[in-house]
């Protein structure tokens, strides 16, 4: 049982990394160009809304269809509607947090909120990714055999691959925003060191998590919707009239770039 728990942390660990690499991506940019952080930034709105559907609504309906409980609809509806709800209620949080520190200091509150917003809907992604790794690993215990070994790495590599595009969506607004290259980095590889956390958990639980998976990831689905299109889409199309198609060529690539990546890797 501990081996299994410590391939869980280890494969988890490795997805963690590739998040780093694709937040690394920010350190290539020395100063903040309009045009092309509008696109990565149209760039990271698809890939949020690919990531939605591909990596967490469909797999939710899968798992609700297998675990035979609920009707998947409900779950996958449920799920959606109360990570959007969640996200909602953070936004306001925030919004009356930094407003009120606002008085204080006499600066806006609207950057400070599109980064809590934009890291923590990444970082709510993450937990179920976590979670579906050590699952995948945790049942290794009761079936043991080079196929089920073989299909937890898949996930876990699947994922990891994922995650590449996922850490340069929270890395290059934050670059957008004004952060130096650094501090936007290590924000960015921040938002995946939930996974190890989620992985081990999921290893050591997954009796439990098998049913509460199908909700955490429409959960995080509807998190994930909510921050592109209320936070994402419309600060990369501030600049439309200058660049029409700029941030939109680079929405259609992000959801592109993602969809590929979910279906290729099953």
């Amino acid at each position: 049982m501990n081996q299994i728990v410590w391939m869980a942390l280890a494969a988890t660990l490795g997805t963690w990394s590739v998040t780093a690499l694709g937040a690394a991506m920010v350190l290539f940019f020395k100063s903040p160009e309009t045009k092309l952080l509008n696109m990565m930034l149209g760039f990271a709105s698809g890939v949020m809304i690919a990531a939605s559907f591909w990596s967490l609504l469909q797999p939710a309906i899968e798992r609700a269809e297998q675990s035979g409980g609920a009707p998947p609809y409900l779950v996958a509806t449920t799920g959606f509607l109360c990570g959007a709800l969640f996200m909602w209620v953070c936004d306001k949080i925030v919004s009356y947090a930094s407003g009120r520190a606002d008085n204080v200091r006499g600066e806006p509150s609207d950057r400070l909120n599109r980064i809590i917003m934009l890291v923590l809907s990444i970082t709510l992604h993450n937990i179920p990714e976590g979670l579906a790794v050590g699952v995948a690993f945790g049942a290794l215990a009761d079936h043991a055999s080079m196929e089920s070994l073989m299909g937890a790495v898949t996930i876990a590599v699947g994922i990891g691959l994922q995650n590449f595009p996922e850490g340069a969506a929270v890395s290059l607004p934050l670059r957008r925003e004004g952060y130096s290259r650094k501090k936007s980095f290590l924000l960015g590889q921040a938002s995946g060191i939930v996974e190890p956390a989620a992985g081990v958990t999921g290893a050591l639980l997954v009796v439990y998590v098998e049913t509460i998976l199908p909700y955490a990831l429409s959960f995080a689905a509807g998190a994930m919707i909510l921050v592109a299109v209320h936070e994402l889409i419309p600060e990369c199309q501030k600049n439309r009239k200058k660049q029409p198609y700029t941030a939109t060529m680079g929405i259609v690539t992000g959801f592109a770039v993602m969809m590929l990546l979910d279906v290729m890797l099953g």
